[in-house]
């Protein structure tokens, strides 16, 4: 047998759940859904040319402190109000970092971020 190369940091978590399981689970609001719909469609608008704003996808990264990720998505709020006729401003992040072997996989894999997820490893 060859020699393992990659992975040699990772485990299987298991079978994970579907989309409709996640939705089903976990419901968003009748005012979050028209509010991302909307989104969507001011998005659509911007890249077919009807709406002449520019589309700003912006970061951070990855999320590792969720009060800092609020208070982040507060200001860009704020800056989306200011310069609505300008601009469309999307809050693009991860919760999980799925290409990384080594090191903070994300809130889901460590959630605590005290490298805990490193102990299930050994």
């Amino acid at each position: 047998m060859p020699l393992k190369t990659d992975e040699l940091r990772t485990q299987a978590l298991g079978p994970m759940p579907t989309p409709s399981e996640l939705s089903a689970n976990h419901p968003i609001t009748d005012d979050v859904a028209e509010r991302i719909a909307h989104s969507r469609r001011q998005i659509e608008s911007i890249l077919t040319g009807d709406d002449d704003r520019l589309l700003c996808i912006v970061g951070p990264c990855s999320v590792h402190d969720t009060d800092a990720a609020l208070d982040y998505a507060k200001r860009l709020a704020d800056i989306q109000e200011q310069y609505k006729d300008q601009l469309f401003i999307v809050m693009r992040t991860y919760f999980e970092k799925p290409r990384t072997v080594v090191g903070w996989k994300g809130l889901i894999t460590d959630p605590n971020l005290d490298g805990s997820y490193a102990l299930e490893l050994d």
